[in-house]
């Protein structure tokens, strides 16, 4: 589905059914230099559980007009500017990695357009060594591998996803130099990781944000430690998974993802609204 947000097209996938925007909504934000097709399958399970879905590509990705922004701020004001695009008041927002900051961020703006907060892959704050800022600039290529290697737990996670014998490695390799040349712009791998860096206010949001929240972790994450989510959990009162995976979990471990997602939306649908919703 194409919106216009902030004067832009951008794209949504709505999981194979048409968005409805009186459903019971969720807002899926991919990570850095991937898209929309991260979440096929929680999308598509929650398109065909009574949900709307909206997993996006943020601006400057795949299908959606950049440029890209440059900081979670600012995504996270275009992503609640893509709710007012598609007619939602309130949605349950979920995100990975880089994407996480951003619903965080949103959820903490506007508390009464969030009806629950799920975070993937993630850890608050979310430092990015200087050395891979610097190697994606001189070797964006490099720099992809290098995240790559860093993003999965073992060479051939079973069951693998979208189904058994997919190459997970050489497919998130594939989709990020994808993504770039897509947007057509060669600092859009610094640009996302610049923004995850620099975005230090993810404890003081986490203090304002009033939906039922989670966090979704893989266990053997090298790239945002488990650990690291310990602080930005305690600030939320979140309900922490754990699952057998690495940071690019949604693909690693889909069925323990899935069952993750399905508890928590049924818990958030379960929550009264925030005050002043």
């Amino acid at each position: 589905m194409m919106l216009t947000v902030q004067g832009r097209q951008a794209y949504a996938y709505t999981g194979g059914k048409p968005f409805d925007p009186a459903r019971p909504c969720v807002v899926l934000v991919h990570g850095a230099v991937n898209d929309h097709s991260v979440w096929t399958l929680l999308a598509r399970w929650a398109a065909n559980h009574g949900h709307g879905v909206l997993a996006v590509d943020l601006p400057g990705h795949m299908r959606s007009e950049g440029p890209a922004l440059p900081s979670v701020e600012a995504l996270a004001d275009w992503l609640l500017a893509l709710l007012d695009a598609a007619g939602v008041q309130r949605a349950v927002l979920g995100g990975h990695s880089m994407g996480s900051l951003v619903a965080l961020q949103a959820a903490a703006q506007a508390p009464d357009r969030a009806a629950g907060l799920l975070m993937f892959g993630t850890c608050v704050p979310m430092p990015v060594p200087q050395a891979l800022l610097d190697l994606s600039l001189a070797d964006v290529g490099a720099a992809i591998d290098r995240v790559v290697g860093f993003s999965f737990s073992t060479l051939a996670a079973k069951p693998s996803y979208p189904g058994p014998g997919v190459w997970l490695r050489g497919a998130a390799r594939g989709l990020m130099h994808q993504v770039m040349r897509a947007g057509g712009d060669p600092r859009l791998f610094h640009t996302d990781f610049s923004a995850c860096n620099a975005y230090t206010q993810g404890l003081a949001a986490a203090a304002r944000v009033r939906c039922p929240s989670s966090l979704v972790l893989g266990a053997l994450d090298q790239m945002t430690l488990p650990r690291g989510a310990q602080a930005v959990a305690q600030a939320l009162g979140a309900t922490v998974h754990s699952v057998p995976a690495g940071h690019f979990l949604m693909q690693e471990a889909p069925d323990d993802v899935c069952h993750a997602l399905k508890a928590e939306l049924a818990r958030c649908a379960m929550a009264p609204a925030a005050a002043g919703a």
